[in-house]
Order: C-alpha cells, then sequence, then structure tokens
C-alpha cells in the first residue's frame, strides 16, 4: 500500500459495513468472492480486459495510481468509469489532456473573493483535488505546471492550494496514453503510476464475440471504505513468504541482466501492493502465485511485458519448454527400423520373392487386394529369431518405462500447478487458459509418443518368426539424444 495513500473516509457510502446487513465488519478484510463480484463489474462485456481489470480493482485496494497503455477504443476510460461505480458515492473527475490544457481544467479555478483578499486559491469542489477516483487521458501531452502540481497530489496525497496544503481524498488514479513516454522529463511523473498494464484491441479470435457482445446490464455489487481499509489495515500483518521472496531475487538479477533500472522506492511499493493482494484473499503470507503482477510494475515499457511474463510462466507455473526431442527421434528410430526390418526380403535361397512377383502378375491391377498376392507376400518376407524379436520388444519396453515414469512426473507437476493457479483468486483466466493449455498439452504430447512406440513394439512382436534361425542379438536400436 502507498505510504501516502490516505486515510479512507468522506463521501462514500457505508453501506455494506454493518455485519447486521451482512457485509463485513469493518476490522476484517472481505471474502474473495467479494472481489469476484467486483471484477465481474468492471470485465462485463468487455473482452481480453482480466488483466487490466485486476490491475485497476488491486490500485484501489492498495491506494496506488494505474498506467493503461494502449489505443483508443479500448475501453481505457470505461474501466474507471465502472471503478468509480462500484463505489457509490465517490466523487469523480475525468479529463483529457492536451498541451493547451491549463491548471484550472484540473484543479478548479481561482476563487475571486481570495482574490479580493490578497489569497491565491482555488475553488476545489468538483475538481481533481477533491476526488476519489480520477481518469486522465492522454495523461503525457499536459504541460510542465500541470505535471508539477500532480506529483505531488499523486505521491503525497497533497495540494497546495495557496498558503494551504490539503488532503486529497484520491483513492486511485487511472491514467491512459498511447504509448509510454519518451522524453526524460516526464520519467517521474511516469514512475508515479505503479501499475502499467497494456491494452490491445480484441484479437482475430475473439472477434465474432466482440461482434456479439450483449449490451445487458452489469451485475449490481458495489465496495465501500470499509472494505478498502479492512484489506490495508490486514496487509501491514501479511510476511513475505520465502518463495516469493526467492522469486523477487531472481527478478532482481533479471532486470539487472536485461538493463532495466528498478527503483529501491518500487520494489518497496511492489511488495506493499503484494502484501495487500494476499491479505483480500485471507493469506498470512505472500506466495509466489501472487507475484504474477511483476510485468505490470516492473516493466518501463510494453515492450519488456513478455519478458517479466516468461519469468513468471517458467519459475511458478513451470510452463517453460520441456526437451522432448530426444524422446521424439527414439520413438521416430524405432519407427524406422520397424519398416526396414518389416520391408527386408527374404534370403537369397528362397525363392519367395520370385514367387511374389508371379503372384503378382497373375493378379493384375487388383494385387493389392488379393488373397494369393497376401499370402505370397507374407512368405517374401524375411523371418527372425524369437532372440531377435525378443530384443526388440525389450528395448521398446525400457523406453516405455522412460515415457510412462516421465509422463507421471509431468503429470504430478501439472496437478501441482493447475491446483494452485485455479485456486489463486487474482490470477487472470486469461493467464490460467495459457497455463493449463502448456501442461495439457505436455500430457498429450507424451501419450501420443508412448501409443506410437507401443505401436512400433506390436509390430516388432508380430514379424514373422523362425525358430530354426541362430539366436542372434541384434545391434540396439540407436539414436541421438540432443
Amino acid at each position: 500500500m502507498s505510504p501516502h495513500a490516505p486515510p479512507l473516509r468522506g463521501s462514500l457510502s457505508p453501506e455494506g459495513a454493518d455485519p447486521a446487513r451482512g457485509g463485513p465488519s469493518p476490522g476484517s478484510p472481505q471474502k474473495a468472492g467479494r472481489w469476484a463480484a467486483a471484477l465481474a463489474v468492471l470485465e462485463h462485456g468487455l473482452l481480453q480486459r482480466d488483466v487490466a481489470a485486476r490491475a485497476l480493482l488491486l490500485s484501489a485496494l492498495a491506494g496506488e495510481h494505474l498506467l493503461l497503455i494502449g489505443p483508443p477504443g479500448t475501453a481505457k476510460s470505461e474501466l474507471a468509469r465502472r471503478l468509480q461505480r462500484l463505489l457509490p458515492g465517490s466523487r469523480y473527475f475525468e479529463r483529457l489532456l492536451t498541451r493547451f490544457s491549463v491548471p484550472e481544467e484540473l484543479f478548479g479555478p481561482l476563487s475571486l473573493k481570495a482574490l479580493e483578499a490578497d489569497r491565491y486559491e482555488r475553488l476545489t469542489h468538483g475538481y481533481l483535488p477533491a476526488a476519489e477516483v480520477a481518469f486522465l487521458d492522454e495523461v503525457f501531452k499536459a504541460n510542465s505546471a500541470i505535471l508539477n502540481t500532480l506529483l505531488g497530489l499523486l505521491h503525497e496525497r497533497l495540494f497546495d492550494n495557496g498558503s494551504q496544503r490539503l488532503p486529497s481524498p484520491l483513492i486511485t488514479l487511472v491514467g491512459a496514453t498511447n504509448e509510454p513516454p519518451q522524453d526524460d522529463s516526464l520519467l517521474a511523473f511516469h514512475d508515479r503510476f505503479l501499475l502499467r498494464v497494456p491494452v490491445q484491441p480484441v484479437d482475430d479470435a475473439h472477434f465474432d464475440a466482440l461482434l456479439d457482445a450483449d449490451a445487458c446490464d452489469a451485475p449490481a455489487t458495489s465496495l465501500t471504505l470499509a472494505e478498502l481499509q479492512a484489506v490495508r489495515t490486514a496487509a501491514a500483518r501479511v510476511t513475505l513468504g520465502e518463495e516469493a521472496r526467492a522469486l523477487l531475487h531472481t527478478a532482481r538479477e533479471h532486470a539487472a541482466q536485461t538493463g532495466q533500472t528498478v527503483s529501491d522506492r518500487r520494489w518497496r511499493q511492489l511488495v506493499a501492493l503484494l502484501q495487500v493482494q494476499a491479505a483480500s484473499r485471507d493469506a498470512a503470507a505472500v506466495d509466489a502465485w501472487d507475484l504474477w503482477l511483476l510485468p505490470f510494475v516492473l516493466a518501463h515499457e510494453p515492450a519488456q511485458v513478455p519478458g517479466w511474463t516468461e519469468l513468471f510462466m517458467h519459475r511458478v507455473a513451470e510452463a517453460g519448454p520441456l526437451p522432448m526431442d530426444g524422446l521424439e527421434r527414439a520413438v521416430l528410430a524405432f519407427e524406422q527400423q520397424l519398416d526396414i526390418e518389416r520391408r527386408a526380403p527374404a534370403d537369397a535361397q528362397d525363392d519367395s520373392a520370385g514367387k511374389l512377383a508371379l503372384a503378382k502378375a497373375i493378379a493384375g491391377p487388383e494385387a493389392g487386394q488379393n488373397e494369393l498376392v497376401r499370402l505370397t507376400s507374407e512368405r517374401a518376407q524375411r523371418r527372425y529369431s524369437p532372440v531377435h524379436i525378443e530384443a526388440r520388444t525389450r528395448q521398446c519396453d525400457d523406453l516405455l518405462d522412460q515415457l510412462g515414469q516421465l509422463q507421471g512426473m509431468v503429470q504430478a507437476t501439472a496437478d501441482q500447478v493447475l491446483g494452485a493457479a485455479s485456486t489463486h483468486d487474482w490470477l487472470p483466466p486469461s493467464w490460467l487458459r495459457q497455463i493449463e493449455a502448456v501442461h495439457h498439452g505436455r500430457l498429450q504430447r507424451l501419450h501420443a509418443l508412448r501409443a506410437a512406440l507401443q505401436a512400433h513394439r506390436d509390430g516388432f512382436a508380430a514379424l514373422p518368426v523362425d525358430r530354426q534361425l541362430p539366436p542372434t542379438q541384434p545391434a540396439p536400436v540407436a539414436w541421438t539424444a540432443n
């Protein structure tokens, strides 16, 4: 939680805070189902906005600010308005900034009465200093006079009004931009947004759903000041789990290796945000799954988000590449060896090959369906000793055992990972589907390999047998492991 987040008080409706009415008591955090209902309101009718909705709600819980980065028409302002509607009675402020915007548009006009008394004061009612939820579009296009005032307002929740420094009730400010700032003079303001989430237009896979989107009303629910304050109070008691701590050390190494600078303040703010998230799900400690937020706190620009996402997916979701190329080459080697042994002609002393040619000539165009050709073809195949066949099937069995053990390990990992992922209250559903696809894909790939190898083993077992042949061991089927 931001050290400068204001105590939650003021104009928000207290409805729902009375235990007699079924709401939470002010001293206890709300249950996870409550946040699920709030997320349903934020996401209703919006496609592929599960990450942005979760980041927005967590920013409100933690008293932090959120930057949405993406082109126009991607529901950035709509998300901010929905957050305000989740907080009935909250004062909302929205403005599109341009290089021509003046401070009066954001902070209020000058008070004429105060000027008559030689005081330089603004009338802030209805403007940003008095708002609890705010949305600023094209936030980096404002001039320095506005940005300098915003710096203190966002970080300290204080507004200098004439000779007075007044507290602001601001819970969260949502900024929107088409792209992150390139001007170094804007970096300090950019850093005031703890969460920075890229949003893109709906992709091709969801285009039909976009066309068929239902415009029905969103489900009704609301949050209260007491609920938000209860989570912040509980967050102070949340510890940093060892697994989460180790992952943060890994994240610091990743930042250093990729040349990304993360300030000490941002690391501390990240931990506070993770504590709020853990408290909201009634956890006593931050765990590794809470760190799905890493890409949206530590990435300085959208191009860096995939690298941080991959770090989480590999280290926590165990969804990194599983090397199975060697196993696929082994199964292919058995397939090729079986094909060679099936096609091998009989010994030169045997006249079966000549008989087969004669049978095909007699059968003519229908040779492939002729019973005489089939029988003669079987007799024309090379025969193998029982020792040869046993050696081939035993080698297949050894590899089948290895595949079975690996499949068991992969299944156990999938059960553990998906069990934890599916019960985490904040992990975006789109991430869960991606994680499920990786683990299920691995299992399907291994199942297909085992089925193919079993078929090859059955093929070796069905090779023609000649028990009179010398019991010669064949050379093992070889393949390249790397």
